[in-house]
């Protein structure tokens, strides 16, 4: 049965207080993601992790100290038609006003990218959210990847790319000039955002992709299962992963990147000698 919306938005900052709206704090605080003045455009993608951020950006905005607007923005990707009906539904229920556009996503991505259009989609559907927050005048673009999304980056660029690459906390975009990303549930763990969407009676969508259903073998699940594996050796293997990206020991590192320019540990590796005579 679907909890009373004054409930369900009591619960975040008293239920869910410690495991996401602390963590949701946190991470806005560390990163310095919110300002005075922003305009933030917070995608919804009517699964349960971008709700959940949409319904802290509301709270934030009712208890916060700062001044900023939001716009709720919603893609339609060629949603199958109960889809795009569920998502209507929770975000008049849950009173996210957003604003839904059309695109044709799902199509094009299935088109060019042939039997791997996760990767295609995924790039396409950004770059149509920046663009309307660029046209509604945002500065600020916020989607919901959680602290599980995180990690399990990490361990597939190792995995499968060959490389050390995380989802930043928030970057500038390379295309659309003034606008920025931001990630503000980059500490709150996938289990907490599954307890908080269960307890509030809704059914949120999940993937919802009329391509993807049809195809087996996605690496992000296998990689989620050997975190969830390796977790019960070693408890805190999913924070240590995390860590991993804030420690890194330039001095212990063969090689690096700086966007396109490569740099090996043999550039300095005499000036080092001398240096520890």
């Amino acid at each position: 049965m679907e909890k009373p919306l004054k409930d369900i938005e009591r619960s975040i900052i008293k239920t869910y207080r410690k495991n996401i709206w602390v963590k949701f704090i946190r991470a806005i605080n560390e990163f310095e993601m919110v300002e005075e003045g922003d305009k933030i455009a917070v995608a919804i993608s009517g699964g349960k992790d971008s709700l959940t951020l949409a319904k802290l950006f509301q709270e934030l905005q009712r208890h916060g100290k700062m001044n900023f607007e939001v716009e709720f923005i919603a893609m339609d990707p060629g949603f199958k038609r109960e889809n795009r009906k569920l998502l209507e539904y929770n975000c008049n229920y849950l009173n996210i006003p957003v604003k839904i556009h059309d695109s044709d996503v799902f199509e094009v991505a299935n088109r060019v990218a042939g039997d791997s259009p996760c990767y295609m989609c995924a790039r396409m559907r950004r770059g149509n959210l920046y663009a309307k927050a660029q046209e509604l005048g945002c500065n600020k673009l916020a989607l919901g990847h959680h602290f599980n999304d995180v990690i399990e980056t990490i361990m597939l660029n190792i995995l499968f790319a060959g490389n050390f690459k995380t989802m930043m906390p928030k970057l500038h975009s390379d295309n659309f000039k003034g606008l920025e990303l931001i990630r503000p549930m980059y500490y709150v763990e996938e289990e907490a955002i599954i307890r908080f969407m269960r307890s509030t009676g809704l059914k949120a969508l999940d993937c919802a992709c009329t391509i993807a259903e049809k195809r087996e073998g996605n690496m992000r699940f296998y990689v989620k299962d050997l975190i969830r594996e390796i977790k019960d050796f070693h408890n805190n293997a999913d924070i240590n992963i995390l860590r991993s990206a804030e420690n890194i020991n330039m001095g212990a590192i063969v090689g690096w990147k700086n966007r396109n320019e490569k740099h090996s540990f043999l550039e300095n590796y005499n000036q080092e000698d001398i240096d520890n005579i």
